[in-house]
């Protein structure tokens, strides 16, 4: 039962307040600024030519960081999609948040979150912030206690993720309307064209947009003028197929690269959007994965160094599962070409974005505002990062820890692994005999950092 009041204590609705900032943070939010927030679909760290991938360019992306701050240790929520979307949205890590895994409901959506959740668009609103939420959401199913509707102004997309492993489904989601399509239509058109539409309309107002696309997420299914140019470059796997769910690919290894490319194009019109309505300079815009690349539906990540030199993909508790790229790009703000080696996290997002806002987050977030770290001010750092994982259909019970320049994992019960990721960022040597006084803080800390994770049948 006292595990159980914690949750609760966890998810209720905080008193929003206007708070004062420090002269220069106050400054640059003199005028409520916009917030973009892009999240990729499994796409690796080494999935932008501006992180060193090599085999093809994303110019767009690599603008936001010419003109802004890439950070190299920034960390995904979770490992996998949906305990990811709920880490970003509450501000709290997996050993606190209600939604830990993809745990489905048919026919339609995800294991919801409790009536009364606070998230970002929640203290946003208090601010006098429109918000939108476009792509795939995953935290919910249809008309429950956290379809994306009881928090967002205007939802487009997919309400359930299971249906994003399609990129041509037979509906989407407008509000809390089914819209139904033809199977022929290539979905994240219609979701660029809808977040385009909500930031047109909102041009004169502060808005908070929320654009999680499904790209690069199996299916590998890309436009087809774009497939063709990576088949034509990459012929030697044109006689691969692959399979996810009912879809069938040839040559999805070519498929990859013509995915992100569509969606770096997507980056660069709603770039031009911004200045078009002159909007560009009150305006930070946000990229970032939802963790580390999958390796489903014939995609090679091996072949794209999709990883670049992190150990491990999606499902893993490794950096390759877990260390994601993390941009942003503020005009006149945010100093450009800058690079930042902030430890941080998705759950720093709620801190970050109530501070632009002006407003005060919910007491028990495990964020910290890194706003100070954008603007290039003194930044208050994380005692440390905690993660944990349990693959459903028997695999291992995994908790990790960043602290410092050590990473330390706990897979199904075995010894604590101990790593320097100042000297091993790929993770090989087990360095735990060498520190058992840090091992031994660490430990604590998968014991401090756990609680009991609510079951669907409370949720509902």
């Amino acid at each position: 039962m006292k595990k159980l009041v914690y949750h609760l204590l966890h998810i209720v609705v905080g008193l929003c307040i206007t708070i004062p900032a420090a002269p220069a943070i106050a400054e640059a939010m003199e005028n409520k600024p916009n917030i973009i927030y892009i999240l990729a679909d499994d796409l690796g760290y080494g999935d932008l030519s501006c992180y060193g991938q090599e085999k093809f360019q994303t110019p767009n992306i690599d603008r936001l960081a010419q003109e802004g701050v890439l950070f190299t240790q920034h960390y995904s929520g979770s490992t996998v999609c949906a305990p990811t979307r709920c880490s970003l949205m509450t501000g709290l890590h997996t050993g606190h948040s209600q939604v830990r895994g993809n745990q489905e409901v048919k026919p339609e959506g995800q294991a919801p979150m409790l009536e009364g959740t606070v998230t970002i668009p929640t203290l946003l609103k208090k601010a006098g912030y429109v918000s939108g939420a476009f792509g795939k959401w995953g935290l919910g199913f249809p008309g429950s206690a956290s379809d994306p509707m009881v928090f967002f102004d205007t939802f487009y997309g997919y309400n359930c993720q299971r249906r994003a492993h399609s990129f041509y489904p037979g509906h989407l989601w407008s509000n809390d309307q089914k819209v139904l399509l033809d199977g022929k239509t290539y979905s994240h058109d219609l979701i660029m064209e809808n977040a385009l539409t909500f930031v047109r309309a909102n041009k004169d107002d502060p808005f908070f947009c929320y654009l999680a696309v499904s790209i690069p997420h199996a299916a590998m299914q890309a436009p087809e003028e774009l497939h063709q140019k990576y088949r034509e470059l990459y012929p030697k796997f044109e006689n691969s197929i692959g399979r996810y769910g009912a879809s069938q690919v040839q040559n999805p290894v070519a498929a990859f690269p013509a995915m992100v490319e569509h969606l770096d194009n997507g980056v660069g019109a709603l770039m031009e959007l911004l200045k078009e309505l002159e909007i560009d300079d009150n305006t930070i815009v946000i990229f970032s994965s939802d963790n580390g690349p999958h390796k489903e539906g014939g995609h090679k990540p091996e072949f794209w160094n999709s990883n670049g030199p992190l150990k491990g993909i999606k499902r893993d508790l490794t950096e390759g599962g877990i260390r994601v790229p993390f941009i942003a790009r503020w005009p006149g703000k945010i100093e450009p070409g800058t690079t930042s080696h902030h430890i941080s996290a998705h759950w720093d997002m709620m801190s970050t974005f109530c501070e632009l806002a002006g407003v005060k987050p919910t007491a028990d977030t495990d964020g910290i505002s890194m706003l100070p770290e954008l603007l290039g001010k003194e930044q208050l750092e994380h005692k440390y990062l905690y993660w944990e994982f349990s693959r459903k259909k028997g695999g291992a019970s995994a908790k990790a820890v960043r602290m410092g320049k050590f990473k330390a994992l706990k897979t199904n019960g075995q010894a604590t692994q101990l790593f320097n990721l100042e000297n091993d960022i790929g993770e090989n040597k087990d360095i735990a005999a060498d520190f058992p006084e840090i091992v031994q803080q660490i430990e604590k800390i998968f014991v401090e950092a756990h609680t009991e994770p609510l079951t669907l049948t409370q949720i509902k």
